[in-house]
């Protein structure tokens, strides 16, 4: 009879040399494995007893020594972290920086790692940071909307400021060409059904002057000349030109002229109209300061 000394250090038998040979076969004993013949005090290992030589020859793979449960111990290193539960730990946290786009596939990622470490007995490891990235991901996805509506508001306020600003240079540009048609016409402004076409020269031919970016994009032109200066001298904006109106914005048109009658219902500019004056400047107006402006000479 012998006993057998377990890798976890418990002692197994005593058992006949039939069943060691059986446990030699089915790889829970092998050649490490320390034995104890009845009779004796000394533990030796499997190969000092000539009567198991043939049993381990004949074993396939060497193996740990049997556990408490009647199960094999692996002999093998520590299990292999999942690359999977890291990248969803990773993905789950970068959801911050992506309004949680990129969580969507952490979480995905996070339960497939979960899935595949509970399959794999031991051989993968990682589960800790699967579950990290599961939750991590979870819950940039339920936080995303926050984010992205305190996003929204300050992104349309930029695109607006910068649409205005936009706007602002179109009026400089066709004011200054205004000014320069005059010069060299007489010191008169153009007429107003040919406005637009008389200032081409003037802007190097670009049309782009003439579009506000916050208008309709089928019209051609976004701006109005004062009927009432068109096709008048200098002289006759020089009463208050601070506050002569000589361009301003409409819903659209070629070579369009009037006066204030053709402001566009609803401001273009967060609630304000920008406008160009016979001094030269532009500036934005809102609705309630347009009854200081001028419109006749």
């Amino acid at each position: 009879m012998y006993k057998l000394l377990g890798s976890d250090q418990k002692e197994y038998g005593p058992v006949s040399a039939d069943q060691v040979r059986a446990w030699i076969a089915q790889g829970r004993a092998n050649a490490r494995s320390k034995l104890q013949a009845a009779g004796s005090a000394e533990w030796k290992s499997l190969t000092e007893f000539p009567e198991f030589a043939d049993a381990l020859q004949g074993a396939a793979t060497p193996a740990a020594s049997p556990s408490p449960a009647g199960g094999t111990q692996a002999a093998a290193g520590p299990p292999k972290t999942s690359g999977m539960a890291v990248t969803s730990l990773v993905l789950g946290c970068l959801g911050l920086l992506t309004c949680g786009i990129t969580s969507l596939v952490g979480l995905v990622l996070g339960i497939i790692a979960l899935v595949r470490i509970n399959k794999s007995k031991g051989q993968l490891g990682g589960q800790g940071l699967a579950l990290a990235g599961t939750i991590v991901s979870a819950a940039f996805l339920l936080l995303a909307p926050i984010p992205a509506a305190m996003l929204l508001p300050a992104l349309a306020k930029a695109k607006a400021k910068a649409g205005g600003i936009h706007c602002m240079n179109n009026v400089k540009q066709l004011n200054l060409a205004l000014m320069m048609y005059a010069t060299d016409n007489n010191d008169q402004f153009p007429a107003g059904s040919k406005w637009c076409d008389a200032l081409m020269p003037y802007l190097a031919g670009a049309t782009n002057a003439f579009v506000c970016p916050n208008g309709a994009p089928n019209r051609r032109c976004h701006y109005a000349l004062n009927a009432q200066l068109a096709g008048r001298g200098l002289k006759d904006s020089q009463a208050s030109p601070a506050q002569m109106v000589l361009v301003f914005e409409c819903d659209g048109g070629w070579n369009v002229s009037g006066g204030r009658e053709l402001l566009p219902a609803e401001p273009r500019h967060a609630g304000a109209y920008v406008m160009g004056f016979a001094d030269g400047h532009a500036e934005v107006r809102r609705s309630g300061r347009l009854e200081q402006l001028r419109w006749e000479p």
